[in-house]
């Protein structure tokens, strides 16, 4: 669930709207149920309160005066590329693994010899 400090991607009609960043989620009295402080980042700066449930909160479609709508996390680009290191670090790790244990052969299959085969 995004948490006090995110920002968000808000769409409106699956159309992106503007950004905000959560200040604060309150419970409401409905169980699953959230009182939802945005700081709308525009000119001119706003705030709003939106009552959403934690599905919605996630990421979950939802209506609001009849308009389907959605918040996305945004992550920053940064993030994005530390992740991929760490992902290709880790593929180079595990190919030099499976080479020093003998476990993976690279075979070219254009250049393999064909078996002698014997006619009758």
């Amino acid at each position: 669930m995004s948490q006090e400090n995110d920002i968000v991607l808000i769409y409106c009609e699956d159309k992106p709207l503007t950004f905000a960043r959560i200040e604060e989620i309150l419970p409401d009295h409905k169980k699953d149920w959230y009182h939802v402080k945005m700081l709308i980042l525009q000119i001119p700066v706003q705030t709003v309160t939106w009552i959403l449930r934690s599905a919605y909160i996630d990421g979950a479609e939802f209506t609001m005066n009849g308009k389907s709508m959605r918040l996305k996390p945004v992550i920053s680009p940064e993030e994005d590329q530390k992740k991929e290191d760490k992902k290709t670090k880790t593929q180079v790790k595990m190919k030099k693994n499976a080479t020093k244990a003998g476990s993976s052969r690279v075979i070219s299959l254009p250049n393999r010899r064909k078996p002698n085969r014997k006619k009758h």
